[in-house]
C-alpha cells in the first residue's frame, strides 16, 4: 500500500530559462526593482550628458551658440567645425603624440607594477616592508613639487621638446605598484608559488606562468586608469613640449588662446579628443568587466 503525498505540499519547482534555473520568488529571488533600473538609467543620462552637450555646441556656429536661447538640438555644422580644428592647429600630429604618449607608458605601468608588486607581496627580502612604505609615502607629495626639478633635468638631457620627455617621468608609478602588490597578496596564493619552484621553474617563469595570469583583472583596470591619466595629462606636457609638437590637451588649450573664444570650435576639438577614449571603452569594456569578475571569484 503506497502513501500518496498531495501536490500541495511539494516544492515548486526552480524555472529554468536559457539552462540555468532560477529561483521561484521569495528571499531566494535577485530580481531588482524597477527603481533600481530607473536609478541606474537616471545616472546613465547624468553621466552621458556631458558628452552630449560638448557635442551640441560643437555642432553649431558661433552665432546661433551666443543666442539668448541655447539650442538643445544638434544642428549641422559639427564636421565643418571639425574641419576648422584641423586647420587652425596640429590635431594630427597631436593625437599621435598623445597615442604614443599614452601606449608607451601603459605598457611601461603595468608591466613593472605588475613585477615590483610581485616582488613585494610573495619574495621575502631584508627592507620589503620599508621600500614598500616608502613607495607609499611618494605618493603624498604633490606632482607640482617636482615639475622645476624635473624640467631642469630634462633640459640637462636634451629632452625638452621631445616626447620622451613625457614618456620618460611616467614609465612607472607608486600607485601601480601599490596597486598590484595588493592585489597579488591576496589574489597568488603562496602554495602555487611554492609548487612551481619544486617542479623546476625558475622564478621569473614562476612570476610569467603564476603572477601574470592571476594579475589578469587588476593588470586590466590599472592599464585602462594609466592610459585615460596620461591622455588626460596637461600641466607637464604643456611646460615640456612646443607648440609645434603637442598633445591633445596642449593643442585644445591652442584653440582657446584667444580673446573671443571660438566655442563651437572648442567644443569640436573637445568631442574629437574624446571619441578615442570611448572607442576604447566600447572596444575593451567588455573584456575588462569580464578580467574583473573572473578575478572576483574564489574557487
Amino acid at each position: 500500500m503506497t502513501a500518496t503525498i498531495p501536490a500541495s505540499t511539494l516544492p515548486e519547482p526552480a524555472a529554468v530559462a536559457g539552462g540555468r534555473p532560477r529561483f521561484a520568488g521569495g528571499k531566494g529571488s535577485r530580481r531588482a526593482s524597477r527603481w533600481t533600473y530607473l536609478g541606474l538609467i537616471m545616472i546613465l543620462l547624468a553621466s552621458m550628458f556631458p558628452l552630449y552637450w560638448q557635442f551640441l555646441i560643437g555642432s553649431h556656429t558661433v552665432d546661433k551658440f551666443y543666442q539668448q536661447v541655447p539650442p538643445l538640438i544638434p544642428g549641422g555644422f559639427f564636421w565643418q567645425n571639425a574641419v576648422r580644428v584641423v586647420d587652425t592647429v596640429e590635431f594630427w600630429r597631436a593625437l599621435a603624440n598623445s597615442f604614443l604618449i599614452s601606449g608607451v607608458i601603459t605598457v611601461s605601468v603595468v608591466t613593472f607594477s605588475t613585477l615590483a608588486g610581485f616582488a613585494f607581496a610573495k619574495l621575502r627580502f631584508r627592507g620589503r616592508n620599508g621600500l614598500m612604505a616608502f613607495v607609499v609615502a611618494t605618493m603624498a607629495i604633490p606632482t607640482q613639487l617636482g615639475i622645476i626639478p624635473l624640467f631642469m633635468v630634462m633640459r640637462e638631457v636634451g629632452l625638452v621638446g621631445s616626447v620622451w620627455a613625457v614618456i620618460l617621468p611616467g614609465l612607472v608609478t607608486a600607485f601601480g605598484v601599490f596597486w598590484m602588490r595588493q592585489y597579488l597578496a591576496s589574489a597568488l596564493p603562496d602554495e602555487l608559488i611554492e609548487a612551481a619552484r619544486m617542479d623546476g621553474c625558475s622564478m621569473i617563469r614562476v612570476f610569467w606562468h603564476t603572477a601574470v595570469p592571476a594579475a589578469r583583472p587588476a593588470a586590466a583596470m590599472l592599464a585602462l586608469f594609466t592610459f585615460i591619466m596620461a591622455w588626460n595629462d596637461f600641466m607637464w606636457p604643456l611646460i615640456v613640449l612646443s607648440p609645434a609638437n603637442p598633445t591633445v590637451q596642449t593643442v585644445l588649450n591652442q584653440l582657446q588662446a584667444g580673446y573671443a573664444k571660438d566655442w563651437p570650435l572648442v567644443m569640436a576639438g573637445t568631442t574629437m579628443a574624446t571619441i578615442p577614449l570611448i572607442v576604447l571603452f566600447v572596444v575593451f569594456g567588455r573584456q575588462i568587466v569580464s578580467g574583473i569578475m573572473s578575478g572576483a571569484v574564489k574557487g
